[in-house]
Formats: C-alpha cells, sequence, structure tokens
C-alpha cells in the first residue's frame, strides 16, 4: 500500500484530501484505493479529525518553519501533497516564513527522499485580478501578485517549478480559487451568517465574477495531477465548471438558508479605498482580515478550467447550489448557529 504524505491537515483542504486517500476515492474522472497517509500537523493543532478517519493515518508533529522537525518524514512516500499555507497571517512576514521558507524546507526533504511526485496547492493570488473583466484568466497569463499573499505563493511557486526543471523531482502546480464545501474555517460561516441576517454587503452591482472551488472539486484535481504523467512541470487553474457573479452567489446562499435579503449596496470605491489602506497597512508589515477581504469584494477573479480538462480529465462535479447546500447541512451538523 503506497504512502503519501499530506501538509495542512486537520486544516479544510488537508482533511478532505485525507480521508480520500485513506477511505478511497470516487468521482467521475477518477477512482482510488485506500492508501496511507503521513499527515504533518502543526504542533498546536487538535488532530482529532484526522485520528477519526483510522490507523491509515500517521500524525507528525512538526512545523515548517523548522528544517530538523521536518528530518525523515518524506521517507517511503510516493507523493507528497502540499496544502498547507497561511491566508490571514498575524504579520506579514508569516506569509513569508510559512508559505515559502515552508516550501522550501519540505520540497528539500521531498528530494532528499526520492519522493517521485510535489503536488503544490497554490491560490489564485499568484494572478491577482482579471485584467479585463470579461476574459477568463489562463495559466499562460503573466503573473500580477496580489498584495503579499499573492507574492509569497508566487514565490513557492518560482520554488517547485525550479525543483522540476532542475530534474530534482516532478511537481504539478494546482491553482484553486474561493474554496467553499465541508470542514470549513470561521470566516466562511461569518459570510453565511452575514447573508443569514438578511443584509449582506455588495460593493457595486454585485455583478463582478467570482471562480469558486468546491473542496471535492480540488481533491479530484489533486488525485489526477499525481497519476497523469503529462502534468508534470505544469499549473493548472483549478475551480468549479463556470464564474458565478457575487449576487448569485449571495442569492444562492440566502436561497439555501430560506432566508430573503436586502442587500446593502456600497459604492465601488470603497473597495478601492480598502485595497489602498490594505496596501498601505501591508508595506508597514500591519495586516487586517477584514480590510483585506473588503479590498477584493467588487474585484473580478475568474478563470478558465480548460487546460485541467484537456490535460487531467478534471470534471468539477459540485457546482454552486449543492456545494452550498453541503457546506450549510456541515455547519449545522456541527452546531453552528445557521
Amino acid at each position: 500500500m503506497s504512502l503519501a504524505v499530506v501538509s495542512g491537515a486537520p486544516g479544510w483542504l488537508g482533511t478532505s484530501l485525507t480521508e480520500a486517500l485513506v477511505q478511497g476515492a470516487r468521482f467521475r474522472s477518477i477512482s482510488t484505493e485506500p492508501r496511507r497517509v503521513r499527515c504533518i500537523v502543526q504542533p498546536q493543532a487538535d488532530p482529532a479529525p484526522l485520528l477519526a478517519l483510522g490507523d491509515k493515518v500517521e500524525i507528525v508533529r512538526a512545523d515548517l518553519r523548522d528544517r530538523r522537525s521536518l528530518v525523515g518524514l518524506c521517507k517511503d512516500a510516493d507523493t507528497v501533497f502540499h496544502c498547507a499555507g497561511i491566508i490571514h497571517p498575524h504579520r506579514i512576514q508569516d506569509l513569508y516564513d510559512i508559505n515559502v521558507r515552508g516550501t522550501q524546507n519540505l520540497l528539500d526533504q521531498a528530494v532528499e527522499a526520492g519522493v517521485r511526485r510535489f503536488l503544490f496547492v497554490s491560490s489564485n493570488s499568484p494572478a491577482g485580478l482579471n485584467a479585463t473583466p470579461s476574459i477568463l484568466m489562463v495559466e499562460q497569463d503573466p503573473p500580477r501578485p496580489y498584495l503579499n499573499y499573492g507574492l509569497s505563493k508566487l514565490q513557492s511557486e518560482w520554488l517547485i517549478n525550479d525543483a522540476h526543471r532542475s530534474g530534482k523531482i516532478e511537481t504539478v502546480i494546482l491553482r484553486p480559487c474561493w474554496f467553499y464545501g465541508p470542514n470549513q474555517p470561521e470566516r466562511q460561516s461569518r459570510f453565511f451568517q452575514m447573508i443569514k441576517g438578511g443584509h449582506p454587503i455588495i460593493v457595486g452591482k454585485g455583478d463582478n465574477l467570482r471562480s469558486m472551488s468546491y473542496i471535492d472539486n480540488i481533491v479530484q484535481a489533486l488525485l489526477l495531477a499525481e497519476k497523469e504523467q503529462k502534468a508534470g512541470g505544469k499549473t493548472y487553474w483549478i475551480a468549479d465548471r463556470r464564474p458565478y457573479s457575487f449576487i448569485e452567489i449571495i442569492q444562492t446562499v440566502a436561497r439555501v438558508l430560506d432566508v430573503a435579503v436586502r442587500p446593502r449596496y456600497l459604492p465601488r470605491v470603497t473597495s478601492d479605498m480598502a485595497r489602498f489602506v490594505d496596501s498601505l497597512m501591508q508595506m508597514s508589515g500591519l495586516y487586517n482580515q477584514e480590510i483585506h477581504v473588503a479590498g477584493e469584494l467588487a474585484a473580478t477573479i475568474a478563470v478558465s478550467i480548460e487546460a485541467a480538462q484537456r490535460d487531467l480529465g478534471y470534471d468539477p462535479e459540485i457546482e454552486l447550489e449543492e456545494g452550498m447546500i453541503r457546506s450549510i447541512a456541515w455547519c449545522r451538523a456541527h452546531g453552528q448557529p445557521l
């Protein structure tokens, strides 16, 4: 039985991926057999969701920033799924310490252990915002990293690509967009609660497009990228079948929650001002999650998944309404007030 190493568990994606690996996955595009998984768990994290998956899961406490704690973690592994990363830091330097240095440390261990393939979960942020709202972003577009998070992920991608070009290890980079689905963190639940309150904020007209990535669709893409030989050295956008307008996202969540909403519309300049303040704060090494999110509210971040469909056989099975039904059911099953 082959061994996979997963970082980022028990996080949102890491937990869902580990479950699919140890239980075996069944998608239209790929089926896999159960396998052993070694999870790299941060020292302060609660491993309970992983322990519940049974004895095929091996938990190793380690800090990606500490090279010494990672020694030997990739031994006997065929694949590393690097899902760990930080989006909303306490301080800006954390983005580079965890996303860049942590990636380099784990990549070095994978190379030393002779791992066959290294799968890296990146983000839409290295590509930034759509240069033209009506044109979907593709993999060949030049990078326009969005502030420090985007730059930290782009620098991580450079490390990954350099390792592949030098022949040290096979690599594949996946760029999911706005995550949604079971195991979600508190910030996603707050979004649902805002809509349940009946007066969600919409900046501009709400017609800006957003690509979203249901969590199981990302898991499917990771499993495909592990197996497909032609994927080596490439980067792929991974999202639902089509982008959604922001107002469609709001209305879909409201419909699933069975609430009527009267959005509060703010002028587009509100988001522009928040982005400007966010930039100034980050230049000083400071970070505020609410201001950062507000800066993106009117933006179009919409991508084409044609390359992943063509090369990987990627076939996203879940779209917005069904995904939100499952997300909200998970929240309610876990005692969240929705």
